[in-house]
């Protein structure tokens, strides 16, 4: 069995081919809409997120417009988002202790981040990597706790043992990068049901056991796009 830190070695490279540019698919034009999507995600999809958001943001551009928010008017704005209700307290919340401790900003550390209602250890990794371009520790979410064990990296379903796992053997300078660029080809390429093997840098340094080398049916073959639109690279046969 090949060593974690010379799997990632042959990793980072083929990753590169695939996602030589990444992304956080949560839409945001500063910290502050990153902090709120994030709390709005837990449990929903980007997609949905990023409909719901441009009129959410248009209508509460600052922490304080969040912290004085209506909380029935912002729920029925985040209904689609699920548990409405605790995610619109949260923001609230959230943006309460922003004016009373942070100045109204988003703070820059992992700790302070931890303090605020609705944001985990993914959400601040999240937001100190695609906001602040910070390095703090590796986002843990579905599809990198499925690669992470697809690819021998880690044995456990503990996201807290999973990032540390993957700290000890990704160097820290591409932490952020293989956040995004792992979530982004669990999303598109890696999935759980159906990985698309076939497009796949990956394929043939990939230990995982049920691989699909080839489409279970004809494919139209035209480009594929994220749904923030980043081009899809597949493996050139």
């Amino acid at each position: 069995m090949v060593k974690p830190k010379d799997f990632i070695k042959k990793l980072l490279p083929r990753l590169r081919k695939h996602w030589p540019k990444t992304i956080c698919e949560v839409n945001h034009a500063n910290p502050l809409q990153l902090m709120v999507g994030v709390i709005l995600s837990a449990q929903s999809t980007d997609k949905t997120i990023n409909e719901i958001t441009p009129a959410l943001f248009q209508r509460y551009p600052t922490a304080k417009a969040f912290a004085e928010s209506n909380p029935l008017e912002l729920e029925k704005m985040i209904y689609r988002a699920g548990f409405f209700r605790s995610k619109a307290k949260n923001i609230r919340a959230a943006c309460r202790m922003l004016l009373e401790k942070f100045e109204g900003k988003v703070p820059k550390t992992l700790e302070e981040l931890l303090e605020l209602p609705g944001i985990g250890r993914k959400s601040a990794n999240v937001i100190l990597g695609a906001g602040y371009g910070i390095t703090s520790g590796i986002v843990v979410d579905t599809h990198i706790i499925r690669l992470a064990n697809r690819f021998h990296l880690t044995r456990s379903e503990d996201p807290a043992k999973i990032e540390e796992d993957l700290c000890a053997v990704v160097p820290k300078k591409n932490w952020v990068y293989f956040s995004q660029s792992m979530v982004l080809h669990g999303r598109y390429i890696c999935m759980a049901k159906a990985p698309r093997c076939w497009e796949c840098e990956l394929i043939k340094i990939c230990p995982y056991a049920d691989k699909i080398p080839v489409p279970p049916k004809p494919e139209d073959g035209k480009p594929r796009l994220t749904i923030t639109g980043l081009p899809i690279n597949i493996r050139k046969h």
